[in-house]
């Protein structure tokens, strides 16, 4: 079956009545106090019945499932939205980056880092994430194809993510932004990316963003907390999918608990810039984001902690299918909107 038929047929299934739906998901599934959305059920349901994981086989396998499988759930290409390629010049050559613009955009720009565990991921696969936040935020949104392990380990996503970030506060008058209004954001890795550039850009002086759109982030490499255990498996990103991703990006000799792998345990994060921090809660990562959010808010920094209780890690890229997806990544895009309008 191929990819287009393969969406096809999921969007027929999300498109029947409730009661089916419920049946062919199964019975609800409650944890830690909370009901699983019905359209991230039947999504599980839907992986579970496919085999498909994170992780498929060796690193290039897993990066060319994921490509193939990309618009299953991230649906047709999210209109009216213009792009452009803008190439990010860096000291190993270039980062390829594409800008996009959506009708009437604001003054605010989005540089935007794409999840994947620092290992899989693109600027193809999230790009459906990417055109969702520039119309429904009203900004351009500048989505960066940054170094990927294990060819290149930590910290070279880290760089790139901050010469990105450079390269848009030098040239937000070429790119069409006001360099006050800048933003750093990403989903997952990508998150992670977006508040270590936070946190490095605020420390050195100088510019530094004016907002963080972190969405289910990564940030503590250290400590196995207790969401981890209670979504170890079965939820999406599994405890072992995790490890693996880690493994590769910070391998033995990495020092994990660097506050440029692990935000969280930066010993100053007074004066970073205002953030919205979005856990799932059925993720593994959920504890880890809400940990991060209350030391920022103990900083004084302001932070806007939405948990999305029903959901599971990465619904930013499932708006094909279902409308809970899109409603929790539209509250995102608001709170994005409001940082840097």
């Amino acid at each position: 079956m191929t990819v287009r038929v393969q969406a096809a047929a999921a969007q027929l299934l999300y498109a029947l009545p409730r009661p089916l739906r419920r049946a062919l998901a199964g019975r609800p599934v409650r944890r830690d106090g909370q009901e699983l959305a019905l359209d991230a059920h039947l999504l599980l349901r839907l992986q579970q019945l496919s085999g498909a994981g994170l992780t498929n086989g060796s690193v290039a396998e897993s990066r060319a499932a994921l490509d193939a499988s990309r618009h299953l759930v991230s649906g047709p290409a999210i209109q009216p939205v213009d792009t452009r390629e803008i190439p990010i010049p860096a000291p190993h050559g270039e980062l390829p980056a594409t800008l996009y613009t959506p009708r009437d955009p604001g003054p605010g720009l989005l540089v935007f880092y794409h999840g994947g565990g620092w290992v899989v991921g693109s600027r193809a696969s999230h790009d459906n994430t990417a055109r969702f936040l520039a119309k429904h935020a009203q900004v351009r949104v500048l989505s960066v194809e940054y170094r990927l392990a294990p060819e290149h380990p930590f910290p070279a996503a880290q760089e790139d993510a901050l010469t990105a970030f450079d390269f848009a506060h030098a040239k937000a008058g070429d790119l069409g932004a006001d360099p006050d209004r800048i933003a750093v954001g990403g989903d997952s890795a990508g998150g992670n990316l977006a508040a270590v550039t936070a946190l490095v850009t605020t420390r050195r002086g100088g510019p530094a963003p004016a907002f963080q759109l972190l969405l289910y982030p990564a940030v503590d490499a250290t400590v196995r907390r207790r969401s981890r255990d209670l979504f170890a498996d079965g939820f999406f990103l599994t405890d072992e999918e995790m490890t693996w991703f880690l493994d590769h990006y910070a391998p033995e000799g990495v020092d994990r608990s660097d506050p440029t792998l692990s935000p969280l345990l930066a010993d100053d994060l007074t004066g970073l810039p205002p953030a919205y921090l979005a856990t799932a809660g059925f993720d593994p990562l959920r504890d880890e984001g809400e940990a991060y959010a209350t030391k920022l808010r103990q900083a004084g920094v302001p932070v806007a902690l939405s948990r999305q209780s029903d959901l599971i890690h990465g619904y930013a890229n499932f708006l094909g299918v279902g409308r809970r997806f899109t409603e929790a990544t539209a509250e995102a895009a608001g709170a994005l909107h409001m940082g840097v309008a």
